[in-house]
C-alpha cells in the first residue's frame, strides 16, 4: 500500500519554528517579523496535530476502528480513559475569573515575597510540566524522523493492594502500568537533562523551547467541545485582557517578573547591551493557545464536514479548509494589528483585543458565505453522547435482568 502524501505546508511549518529558534541566535530577525512568521507556524503544526483528538473522540463515542488499530486500541476502549480534555460551558465563563484569581495572586506574590523565591518555587514547577510536554514533543520527533526500531513498545502493570476505603482510594488492587516505546524512553531521558539544564542557565532559547513544546502540546490535546464554548471563552478572556493591561500594571507587572515559560521571547538585537544583556520582545502563551485552541476546533469542523475518516489519524490528509485558513488569516491580521498599535504607541497591548474579533469575525463571515452558519453551531466534540450511551447500556442490562 503507497504511503499517503504529505502535507508540504504542515513540513515547512517545522522547519519553519526550528529554522527560525536557529537563525534568531546567529542573526537579527525584525522582531514582529519573528513573531508573526514562528507564531503562525505554530499554530499551523498544532492544530494539525490536534486532528488527532478526532479519533479519540470517535472511541469515546464507542464507534469501532478497523480490524488492524482494533488491538492497539482495545486498552483504551476498555478502560474507557479519554486522552483528551474537554471544556464545558460553566469551565468557559468561569475561565477569565479563575484567571484573574491567579494572575492577581502571582503580583501579590512578587509584591510582599522575595522575588527570587517566588521564581524557584514557579520554575520548579515549569521544569516538571515541562519536562512532560517535552517528553511528548521529542519523543514524536524521534518516531517521525528515526528508525521504526524506536516505535517498539513495551507495557508493564503492576497489581497493588491497597486499605483504604473504596470510595477514596478506589477499587483494590490498584492496577499500576506503565505503557511506552523506545522513543519514549529517549524522549523522557532527554527531557529531564534539558529541564535541569534550563533550571541551572535560564537561557532565552531554552524558555523558547519549553514555551513551544506548551503550545503544540496543549493545542493537540484540548478540544473546546463547541463553538458557542469557544466563543464564550475567547469573548470573557477579551475583556479579561483589557482590563488587566489598560486598568492596571498588573498583567505587565507579573509578565516582566515571572522568570519562566509563559512567553516566547524575541531579540530585537543579538549584540548585547552594555550590560551583557539582550533587549527582548516577548509574546505571552496565552495570546496563542487560546485563539489555537479556536482554531483547533474549526479545522476538525473542516475534517467533519469533509468526511475525513476517524481511523486512522492522519494528520497530512488532504482536504477543504476553509474555517480554518479563514480564521489564520484572520489572527495573523490581528496580530499584525497588534504589533502595529504597540510600536507606534509604544505601549504594552492586549493581544486578544485585536485578536477575538479578528477570528471569531473571520470564521462567522465564512459561515455566513457557505450558509453553514447553524452546521457550525451544532457542531459538537462534547462526550455527552459517551455518557449516554453508558446510561442507555445500563437500562438494557437492569432489563435484561
Amino acid at each position: 500500500m503507497p504511503a499517503s502524501p504529505r502535507n508540504p505546508l504542515l513540513l515547512l511549518s517545522y522547519a519553519t519554528i526550528v529554522g527560525l529558534w536557529i537563525g534568531a541566535q546567529k542573526i537579527t530577525i525584525p522582531y514582529p517579523v519573528n513573531i508573526m512568521i514562528l507564531v503562525t507556524a505554530i499554530l499551523y503544526a498544532a492544530c494539525h496535530g490536534s486532528l488527532a483528538l478526532r479519533e479519540e473522540q470517535a472511541l469515546a463515542r464507542g464507534e469501532k476502528p478497523p480490524r488492524d488499530d482494533e488491538d492497539k486500541e482495545s486498552d483504551n476502549e476498555e478502560e474507557g480513559v479519554s486522552q483528551y480534555e474537554t471544556m464545558k460551558a460553566s469551565d468557559a465563563a468561569q475561565f477569565p475569573l479563575v484567571g484573574s484569581a491567579s494572575l492577581f495572586g502571582l503580583y501579590l506574590a512578587f509584591k510582599y515575597f522575595d522575588k527570587d523565591t517566588v521564581n524557584l518555587i514557579i520554575s520548579v514547577y515549569f521544569c516538571l510540566v515541562g519536562c512532560a510536554a517535552l517528553t511528548s514533543t521529542f519523543s514524536s520527533v524521534l518516531q517521525g524522523c528515526g528508525p521504526k526500531l524506536l516505535g517498539r513498545t513495551f507495557s508493564k502493570h503492576v497489581k497493588v493492594n491497597h486499605p483504604l476505603p473504596e470510595r477514596i482510594g478506589g477499587p483494590s488492587p490498584w492496577d499500576l502500568g506503565l505503557d511506552g516505546n523506545i522513543a519514549d524512553i529517549l524522549g523522557f531521558l532527554g527531557s529531564v537533562v534539558f529541564c535541569v539544564s534550563y533550571f541551572q542557565r535560564k537561557h532565552w532559547t531554552m524558555n523558547n523551547v519549553l514555551g513551544i513544546s506548551f503550545c503544540l502540546q496543549g493545542i493537540e490535546r484540548f478540544s473546546l467541545g463547541t463553538y458557542k464554548i469557544g466563543a464564550i471563552l475567547l469573548v470573557g478572556l477579551f475583556f479579561y485582557d483589557i482590563f488587566w493591561v489598560f486598568g492596571t500594571d498588573v498583567m505587565v507587572t507579573v509578565a516582566k517578573s515571572l522568570d519562566g515559560p509563559i512567553k516566547i521571547l524575541f531579540p530585537r538585537s543579538i549584540v548585547p547591551d552594555a550590560e551583557g544583556k539582550l533587549e527582548m520582545s516577548l509574546l505571552g502563551l496565552g495570546d496563542i493557545v487560546i485563539p489555537g485552541f479556536f482554531l483547533a476546533l474549526l479545522l476538525r469542523f473542516d475534517a467533519h464536514n469533509a468526511n475525513v475518516p476517524y481511523f486512522p489519524t492522519n494528520v497530512h490528509a488532504q482536504f477543504p479548509k476553509p474555517y480554518f485558513h479563514s480564521a489564520l488569516l484572520g489572527y495573523v491580521i490581528g496580530l499584525g494589528v497588534t504589533l502595529y498599535i504597540m510600536i507606534v504607541f509604544e505601549a504594552a497591548q492586549p493581544a486578544l483585543l485585536y485578536l477575538v474579533p479578528a477570528c471569531l469575525s473571520s470564521s462567522l463571515l465564512c459561515a455566513f458565505v457557505k450558509g453553514e452558519i447553524k452546521a457550525l453551531f451544532a457542531y459538537s466534540e462534547e462526550e455527552e453522547e459517551k455518557e449516554n450511551k453508558e446510561e442507555v447500556k445500563d437500562e438494557k442490562s437492569k432489563k435484561t435482568d
